[in-house]
């Protein structure tokens, strides 16, 4: 797969492609969405929900009722003693306790306020109990208590509405609302509202952060041209016969445009578009936190990136704590914890509330090699115990010939431990399932399928006669600290995958993609046990500089075999990767960095080959792109060949690092409007077919496929 600068890929999962069937610890499943229902009627595209006829006369007084209303009453006049406070918001379910008294809950901004309003006096609770439960109503009177910073007591002289619920939009306890109603999904779930409050947080932080750091918040076009950077693009037609725009992958050569203008450092939240094929959990249209600074190499960007995530971190520890209700956890912010914890009224929850861990800066480094070798991931997620270990040296030819048809391959095997309450025959059964019901990939990997061996020490040579008879003991001796393997228990299992004696490429092997699954079905079984809270950062360093195009998805399109890895305004790592790009280009590495946490890649990012010979040079005799191609990046040669500066700079996926700090299972549960994994707008119902009248306007035509 070809690696792309920073945001571009979506949180990867299992999905129906093989080469993508595995990966992440974040499930492709969103979360559970609010039971509620919607009838026939309501689940029209569109409907005015007719009211029943009215003259002009009484139109215009009910809509003078609906559209003008006094505004809401300043925070600081929410206390005992005004007489006259007048709020807004959306009304809860009307509790009628008897002819005199009735109760309702109101929620304001979006449920950032919760408060409980009273009517007194059979003409106020008559009036109450007659509201259309979740309108949106005003309510004016005086407040009985107002201490919690996020809840309020009100005993109400009048309420009306602003605009009225309709009844045949059914709010119950067995259904859930449709993708195509995402309005009501964001107002009736709770982690929607709080992800969407928690997105903008981060987001203020990370500026914040920024802007303290001398960075400059710059806006580039988001009508660009075509270039060959790595991925499909959305073209956008114009008016002029034969010419486009096309949507930016990324503000990459804008932002090198900047630092050849003399701009010090530039930043931004930039919307991307990829038009790539659709995998779980992959936005067509993505957020990215871009940022770049002249004079600077990896490592200053490291450590710039490094102090931005500690800042927002410390920022966020500071205003919100973890809710984890036993299959996910949650940020809630402190004062709402508290106000839950203070109300008595609130029903006691089982919920387990905790402090998000400290972390400290600088994070750990690895190779990219080294994460190849020891986790078969370029990602790989740190919370998953035992490392991979090379033992073709250690095997049998016998075994090896079991496993693999491959003449001379690696061999490398990894082991995984369950609780040390699971049986043998539990564990036996699990194992076997697992094996059973595996993607096709695995098994009809042309480099052999996975063998999966479990200790049972009440079998001939524990169960691992396989090796034959001296194969574990032989195992045990060569195995590393690491690897777990020189301790063995009954239940314990150690699977064993060959692959081709090459270097490694790409971002997985074989046994690194059974790795996770493995370890994420033992999760989901109740077999092992994750925490989830644990965050665990790493710099992913030294990639190499190009990949063979059999493993890119689009690349550049040059005629040389293979394609950048990061993209093609990488530099090389050091001085010898220099040497190599005239003499071995796929051995060179290059000044490439990716941010990872948990298994997912945060984002990415890279020195740039700021000297205009060497970019050349690059694009056109080691990628081989022609006169065509290299017309495309025209402009940026024309900015580095005017004395730019060294530069380097990175991209932090927002989508997903807000989806991982805050618990949700795909990135879609933290974007207000997504795509469905077919890059669809369920909510609005994009893309949408274009018209005759369009095609003739932007001088296009179908072409009826051969």
């Amino acid at each position: 797969m070809l690696r792309r600068c920073c945001a571009c890929r979506g949180l990867l999962s299992r999905a129906s492609n093989p080469r993508q069937q595995l990966l992440s610890p974040l499930l492709l499943q969103p979360w559970n969405l609010p039971t509620a229902t919607l009838t026939r009627h309501a689940r029209r595209p569109y409907s005015s929900n007719k009211p029943k006829e009215l003259s002009p006369d009484e139109l215009s007084s009910e809509f003078k009722d609906l559209l003008f209303f006094p505004t809401m009453s300043p925070r600081e006049r929410w206390k005992p003693g005004e007489t006259e406070v007048v709020v807004y918001g959306f009304i809860g379910k009307i509790r009628k306790v008897s002819k005199d008294l009735a109760f309702a809950n109101l929620e304001l901004n979006n449920g950032e306020y919760q408060g409980q309003i009273c009517a007194k006096g059979a003409d106020l609770a008559d009036a109450l109990r007659k509201i259309q439960p979740y309108s949106a109503v005003l309510a004016v009177g005086a407040m009985t208590d107002s201490s919690s910073p996020a809840r309020f007591d009100m005993e109400i002289s009048s309420i009306r509405y602003l605009n009225p619920f309709p009844k045949d939009i059914i709010v119950s306890s067995d259904a859930v609302f449709p993708a195509e109603a995402r309005h009501l999904q964001l107002r009736f779930h709770d982690k929607l509202k709080e992800a969407l409050r928690f997105r903008a947080f981060l987001k203020s932080s990370l500026s914040e952060t920024m802007n303290g750091l001398g960075y400059l918040d710059v806006e580039t076009p988001t009508l660009f041209k075509s270039t060959s950077e790595g991925a499909r693009e959305f073209l956008v037609p114009t008016r002029r016969a034969g010419y486009a725009y096309a949507l930016p992958q990324s503000p990459q050569q804008y932002k090198q445009v900047l630092m050849a203008s003399g701009l010090g450092g530039y930043y931004q939240f930039a919307r991307c578009y990829r038009d790539e094929d659709h995998r779980a959990d992959r936005q067509p249209e993505f957020t990215q936190m871009d940022l770049e600074r002249s004079f600077a190499t990896g490592e200053t960007i490291m450590g710039d990136v490094e102090k931005v995530v500690q800042r927002a971190w410390d920022a966020m520890r500071g205003e919100y704590v973890l809710r984890d209700d036993g299959t996910s956890f949650t940020p809630v912010k402190r004062t709402a914890q508290q106000s839950l914890d203070d109300n008595s009224s609130t029903p006691a929850t089982s919920d387990k509330v905790s402090e998000y861990p400290r972390i400290s800066t600088p994070f750990p480094r690895m190779t990219y090699e080294d994460c190849m070798t020891l986790y078969g991931s370029d990602k790989p997620d740190l919370r998953i115990p035992n490392t991979i270990l090379r033992v073709d040296e250690n095997l049998s030819p016998d075994f090896v010939g079991m496993i693999s048809h491959l003449e001379s391959p690696i061999v490398e095997a990894w082991k995984l431990s369950l609780h040390e309450d699971v049986d043998r025959g539990e564990a036996q059964n699990f194992l076997r399932g697992f094996m059973e019901t595996l993607h096709k990939s695995f098994h009809q990997n042309p480099d052999g399928a996975p063998q999966a061996l479990a200790y049972d020490s009440s079998k001939p040579l524990q169960g691992f006669s396989a090796l034959g008879p001296d194969g574990l003991r032989a195992l045990q001796e060569a195995a590393t600290p690491s690897s777990g393997l020189s301790d063995l228990q009954d239940g314990d299992m150690v699977v064993f995958q060959a692959r081709r004696n090459r270097p490694h490429q790409g971002g997985w092997t074989k046994l690194g993609e059974f790795r996770v699954a493995l370890y994420q079905a033992a999760v989901e079984a109740g077999l092992v046990e994750r925490d989830d809270a644990r965050f665990r950062f790493l710099w992913v360093t030294d990639f190499p500089m190009f990949t063979p195009d059999e493993e890119v998805d689009v690349g550049q399109g040059g005629s040389a075999g293979f394609s950048a890895t990061h993209h093609p305004f990488t530099a090389p790592l050091g001085p010898e990767d220099v040497d190599l790009l005239f003499a071995d280009p796929l051995r060179a590495r290059a000044d490439h960095y990716d941010l990872v946490l948990n298994g997912v890649e945060l984002g990415g990012g890279s020195r740039r080959i700021h000297v205009a010979k060497m970019q050349e040079y690059v694009l056109r005799d080691i990628l081989g792109l022609g006169d065509t191609k290299m017309a495309e990046f025209s402009h940026l040669l024309k900015a580095l060949r005017a004395g730019c500066p060294p530069h380097a700079g990175f991209a932090l996926g927002f989508d997903r690092f807000v989806a991982v700090l805050s618990g949700a299972s795909s990135v879609r549960d933290v974007i207000a409007f997504p795509k469905n994994n077919k890059g669809v707008d369920e909510f609005a119902g994009g893309p949408g077919r274009i018209s005759n009248e369009a095609l003739e306007t932007y001088h296009l035509q179908f072409k009826r496929r051969k």
